[in-house]
């Protein structure tokens, strides 16, 4: 059988299809990942190694800014070569091995990586470091003593207190020689701008330790100053830039400022060579630093014609194997789906069960269509079920009024009383039906109207027993109450009343004479229960999951004058459901029925809500 769907249009052309797609789109987008993220990665570690490199020249133009000599920069060198993976080598100018960390023997790189000389320096890993050329961290005969860091850091503390008094914050970080600044909240040297009130001078003054390298630092300076004729208007003292206090030539200019401005310029070369001088025999000589690779050489990507026809091998053999499992999983997946269009095609009197051959998606689907044809064949042979005791139940009592009404027109019966009441009550019968019809249709429909109210469950046991009483008694059989405390309920009472009296109703009438019905209320785990317990004759077990169907009867033989309409148990089932709760049933056959009706519960009212 053709299923007549174009190729173009089949869900397997259309799978195979897709499936190319996404495998193509898959091995593009990998390569594509594959270039970036190896591109990003050599990017990265590039600027990592150049990160590394910046990093070893820092630490070791410290270690030589601070020591004298490289007599102990072994450690440093293999701690350094750890952290970064980086061979790390210092020699003379002459080549004349310094510290190395591999092992010994292993040649240098061709050439140095750089110069290792805290007197001229050019990196810029140091604040302060490019504006003269010297390591900050070279201080040499302006280390503070003890005594002097302490004093100086509460003159700083007694600065920062003014600052604050004048709404500027202030950090107070130290220098390398120990003299604190203070640093305000845009990185600049607070100093530049202190309140009045802190202008006493005391904290840039000079200590003794400074002021004698300074005296040193202007006699090594005075030769320079004199020859190039700048000493008469020339002076050395501290300068300070955001982080550190150092020496700095201060001239006083004359009236010719292009002359006193080429004879400061002079000036602060001398002062700087001579600090230069003053420094050299506090720092390590200079030293050339070589770098290796090591172990974290980056790797060479050789895109040769093997290597592209591997490439093309690989995508080719992917490709081959995405279409061969897809066109195998689609077919697998198809074949169901054209059963059940062809199960679906059929009349709806021939609708057939679609065969089950699969346990996923398209598996389901089937047992759900299966599902469905018996679920419809359920409801149409209820339909017509119901249609034909409606006929019934509405064709017996317009037979007898008919009947009756025939009779007494001919005159062959007289309309007396007795025989009026007969027909008064064949037609209160037919609206009996009729209103429990009009009922559950609208139940259906979802227009039942309810007028719910806060409801006591005593009082309500209480009018319904009220109300069947008189006909239990007249039957022989005794209807009792029981109730445990005063639950609360949300609910219409008059269609509670309905429910609950239609269950009675139904006690009473399977109940022989001797017997008992029971209703009782209680509260459980937030609910209310309600239960209409009888001594009756009970139902079978088979009949249990048909109690609540409309037109069923436990007895097929009972009469509606005997066995009722058939609709009460299924309006029952309706108002409850309308009411949020659930209604079950529970029975064996010679010992009677339990009706259960669970609800949702409430908080009784308050005392202004009863006035209400």
């Amino acid at each position: 059988m053709r299923s007549g769907i174009p190729l173009r249009k089949s869900l397997l052309v259309r799978l195979m299809i897709t499936s190319v797609l996404i495998a193509l789109c898959s091995v593009a987008a990998t390569a594509w990942l594959a270039v970036q993220t190896t591109t990003r990665a050599i990017q990265e570690e590039q600027g990592q190694a150049l990160a590394d490199d910046t990093e070893i020249l820092r630490q070791l133009s410290g270690y030589a800014a601070t020591h004298a000599d490289w007599s102990g920069v072994g450690g440093t060198l293999r701690e350094l070569s750890d952290r970064t993976g980086r061979r790390v080598a210092l020699t003379a100018p002459d080549r004349t091995p310094i510290a190395d960390s591999a092992t010994p023997g292993t040649a240098l790189p061709p050439g140095a990586a750089a110069t290792v000389d805290p007197l001229h320096t050019d990196t810029y890993s140091e604040p302060g470091a490019q504006l003269s050329g010297i390591d900050p961290r070279a201080v040499g005969p302006y280390r503070l003593t003890s005594p002097e860091r302490t004093r100086l850091r509460a003159l700083a503390t007694t600065r920062q207190k003014c600052f604050l008094r004048n709404g500027i914050e202030t950090t107070v970080r130290g220098t390398p020689s120990g003299r604190p600044v203070l640093i305000d909240a845009n990185g600049v040297n607070g100093n530049a701008n202190v309140p009045n009130e802190g202008a006493d001078g005391r904290l840039n003054t000079p200590t003794a330790t400074e002021q004698r390298a300074l005296d040193q630092l202007t006699r090594i300076a005075r030769p320079c100053l004199d020859r190039e004729h700048v000493g008469s208007a020339a002076f050395i003292a501290f300068g300070s830039t955001d982080r550190i206090m150092e020496p700095a030539f201060v001239f006083t200019k004359t009236a010719s400022g292009g002359h006193d401005a080429e004879r400061e310029r002079k000036g602060k070369a001398c002062v700087t060579e001579a600090h230069r001088e003053q420094l050299d025999p506090t720092v390590a000589p200079v030293a050339e630093l070589f770098l290796g690779t090591g172990d974290t050489a980056v790797p060479h990507f050789d895109m040769s014609p093997a290597n592209k026809a591997k490439v093309v091998a690989v995508t080719g053999l992917v490709l081959a194997l995405t279409v061969a499992v897809t066109a195998l999983v689609a077919t697998r997946l198809v074949r169901p789906l054209r059963a059940l269009t062809q199960a679906a095609q059929q009349p709806p009197e021939a609708h057939a069960r679609v065969p089950v051959t699969t346990q996923d998606e398209t598996g389901i689907l089937a047992m759900a269509f299966n599902e469905l044809t018996e679920r419809r064949e359920r409801l149409e042979a209820q339909r017509k079920a119901m249609v034909s005791d409606i006929a019934h139940e509405l064709r017996t009592p317009l037979t007898n009024i008919r009947g009756w009404l025939e009779v007494t027109r001919d005159g062959i019966v007289a309309p007396d009383p007795e025989l009026l009441a007969s027909l008064h009550e064949e037609a209160m019968l037919l609206q009996r039906v009729i209103d429990d019809l009009q009922d559950l249709a609208a139940a259906d429909a979802g227009a039942l109207t309810l007028h719910p109210e806060a409801v006591r469950a005593d009082e309500l046991v209480e009018q319904v027993a009220a109300a069947h009483r008189v006909g239990a008694e007249a039957a022989g059989i005794a209807l009792r109450t029981t109730v445990d405390g005063t639950p609360w309920f949300d609910a219409d009472p008059v269609r509670m009343r309905q429910a609950l009296g239609n269950l009675v109703s139904n006690a009473v009438r399977h109940t022989p004479r001797g017997g008992t019905v029971t209703l009782s209320a209680r509260r459980a785990d937030g609910e209310v229960v309600l239960d209409v317990t009888d001594t009756g004759s009970g139902i079978a077990p088979e009949d249990l999951p048909s109690v609540f169907d409309r037109f069923w009867r436990a007895e097929k033989s009972r009469s509606r004058r005997t066995g009722g309409s058939g609709l009460g148990l299924s309006i029952v089932r309706q108002l409850v459901a309308a009411h949020g709760g659930t209604v079950t049933v529970t029975s064996e056959i010679g010992a009677g029925s339990v009706f259960t009706l669970r609800l949702p519960g409430s908080v009784p009212p308050t005392d202004s809500e009863n006035d209400r």
